[in-house]
Order: C-alpha cells, then sequence, then structure tokens
C-alpha cells in the first residue's frame, strides 16, 4: 500500500471513528497497518490506533501501538516524530498510572532540541507531566507544569490544550480541598467549549461538566452535581468514552451517597452500567446487569406499589407515605384517594423523595 492509498485509508478511518463506528474504524487502521509501505502513514495510523484504545480504556493496547510508534520514529530519525512517540508513551504510563515513566519520557521530550512542530507540542507534554506529579501527590510540581502548559496554550491560542489544562487544574484543587478553585476552572473550560465550538468542543465539554459535578458535589451543591453529571455521562456514552462513564458512575454514587440515599444509588448505578452494555451490544454483560438490578429491586423493594415498575431507574418524583411505602407522585395523583392504596392507612403528610 502506497502513500496516497495510506492517507485515504486513514481518512476512512477518521470519518468512521467521529461517526461512532468505533469497531470498523479500527479494522481499517489495522489493516492499514498491516499492509502500507510509507513510514509517516505508519506513525499516523499508529497515533489514531493510540488515541481509540485511550479513550476505550484500553491501556495496555495504548501501550503497545505507542511503543510501535516510537520504533517506527526512531527509524524515520525525525525529530518531530519523536518527541510526538515519546508524549504519547508518557501518556500510556499515565493511564496505566506509571508515573515514574511518565516524568521521565516528558522529561525527554523537553529535553529534545526543538522544531515548530517539538515545540508546540511542549504544552502537551507539561500537561501529562503535571498530571503524573499529581498522581505522585507532589502538588507543588504539579501545579507548575499545569501553570507552564497554560503559557504554552496561551501562546500558541491552542484552546483545546486551554481546556485541558482547566480540567486538571480542577482535579487538583479538588484534592487540595479548594472547592471554589476547583469549581472555577472546569466551569472556565466550559466557556471555552462553547465559545470554540469545533469538532473536539462535545468530547471536552463532558469532561468540563464530570469536573464541574464534582466540585459542585464537595460544595454540597447535589442538584447542580447530579445535572452536570448527567450532561457528562450523556455525551460519554455517545462516544463510547468508557473511562469517563466509569468516572461519571462512581459520582452517581457518590452523589447519592452524599443524600444518604444508599438504595437509590445501588439501583442508579446498576441501571446506568446496564444502559452502557446495552450501548456496545455486549448481550452476556448486559444480561448479568439486567438480573443484579432486577435482584436489587426485589431484596430492597425499590418499586412503585401502584404501576409496579422499578423506582430509581429515571429521574422521576416519589412520594413516601407515612406508613414508609413509596410511589410515583404521578400515580398518587391519578389514584384520586387519600390513603395508601397499598395498607389503606391515612397519608396525612406525606414526604418527596
Amino acid at each position: 500500500m502506497g502513500q496516497d492509498q495510506t492517507k485515504q485509508q486513514i481518512e476512512k478511518g477518521l470519518k468512521l471513528y467521529q461517526s461512532n463506528q468505533t469497531d470498523k474504524a479500527l479494522h481499517v487502521w489495522t489493516k492499514v497497518l498491516e499492509k502500507t509501505s510509507d513510514p509517516g502513514g505508519k506513525f499516523r495510523v499508529l497515533g489514531c490506533l493510540i488515541t481509540a484504545h485511550s479513550e476505550m480504556g484500553k491501556y495496555k493496547e495504548m501501550l503497545k501501538y505507542a511503543l510501535a510508534q516510537i520504533d517506527t520514529a526512531r527509524e524515520m530519525e525525525d525529530p518531530d516524530y519523536l518527541t510526538e512517540g515519546y508524549l504519547n508513551l508518557a501518556r500510556s504510563n499515565e493511564k496505566l498510572c506509571d508515573f515514574q515513566k511518565t516524568v521521565s519520557y516528558c522529561k525527554t521530550c523537553l529535553n529534545m532540541q526543538g522544531t515548530t512542530v517539538s515545540l508546540q507540542l511542549n504544552g502537551q507534554v507539561c500537561l501529562s507531566m503535571g498530571n503524573a506529579f499529581l498522581g505522585l501527590s507532589v502538588f507543588q510540581k504539579a501545579l507548575e507544569s499545569y501553570e507552564k502548559a497554560l503559557r504554552y496554550a496561551h501562546n500558541n491560542d491552542d484552546k483545546m490544550l486551554e481546556c485541558r489544562v482547566c480540567c486538571s487544574l480542577g482535579n487538583i484543587y479538588v484534592q487540595l480541598k479548594d472547592y471554589e478553585k476547583a469549581l472555577f476552572f472546569p466551569c472556565k473550560a466550559a466557556e471555552l467549549v462553547n465559545d470554540y465550538g469545533k469538532s473536539w468542543s462535545l468530547k471536552y465539554r463532558a469532561m468540563s461538566q464530570y469536573h464541574m459535578s464534582v466540585a459542585y458535589r464537595k460544595l454540597e451543591r447535589l442538584p447542580d452535581a447530579m445535572e452536570c453529571c448527567e450532561e457528562s455521562m450523556k455525551i460519554a456514552l455517545q462516544h463510547g468514552d468508557r473511562p469517563l462513564q466509569a468516572l461519571c458512575l462512581l459520582n452517581f454514587a457518590d452523589i447519592h451517597r452524599c443524600r444518604s440515599d444508599v438504595d437509590l444509588c445501588t439501583l442508579k448505578v446498576n441501571c446506568l452500567s446496564e444502559g452502557i452494555f446495552r450501548s456496545r451490544g455486549q448481550q452476556e454483560e448486559l444480561r448479568e446487569q439486567v438480573v443484579k438490578f432486577l435482584q436489587c429491586v426485589e431484596e430492597l423493594e425499590l418499586y412503585c406499589g401502584m404501576c409496579g415498575e422499578s423506582i430509581g431507574e429515571r429521574n422521576q418524583q416519589l412520594q413516601a407515605m407515612p406508613c414508609s411505602h413509596i410511589f410515583h407522585l404521578k400515580c398518587l395523583q391519578t389514584n384520586g384517594t387519600k390513603g395508601c392504596p397499598k395498607c389503606c392507612q391515612s397519608s396525612m403528610k406525606p414526604g418527596f423523595v
């Protein structure tokens, strides 16, 4: 496969990937990797595979392709390709939580004497290094790296990088328990996304909404936290971003825990997990999750005594009777009785869940 054909097939894979046909895109790129004789094309398709596996949460596969990419860059003896290759190695090890290696590869990138492309990547290198220092709990060095990354973003007018750095700053201030700043930076990221409107914007909107949700939860603004987390999960599901889906599930659990709503928390997590497996067509995992969901409903008796549907599967207003029986508010409103439909006790002062 020559240079032109390689380029066409890579572009074909990108269009499939952008339309959420990930499996088809991976098939196209894998075939290109097997057949191409163009080293530049091979390097580029490896970059596509690295990005895709990162967003799928398959970090060992990501590292495998990053190692292949650095070998290709060494064969080409091109400093730009080498810098990008080492950056992808750093990112792969960051995802696998090998933060010492991440820092080492980032330093290798920064020590490379720069061409224009290499210098443009330095902001992303500083961001990855900051994330590694944060993972090592070296907060001062993490902040210094993020500040450098922000300077590169402003100097190069790189809105995507600025958005990513703002999300990471939100994360570090959560750990430092400065929750006002933890909210400020992802809000800034959300503004950048809304203003810029490029093809990457939806992905980073999901990221910023997640970090806003965490900050709102820490500030005990739970309705805002839930709204942002639901928005983030919705986009993550649309784009098959499995790591972000997992983070949202954990955040949903924490929000419900803050509400002391442990039973509904369990049900919500099972329901959302079911939706993820259904969207990906993973039938075995889907069946297992449906069984867990139904078992949870039965064990906790979390279902409406009138319509029989489970409580917590969707965001619906509930009404609790003094006798402790719970119903959908809309079911009680259509029932027309003042007592509990299940045990006929008087409904003096129902509470709302």
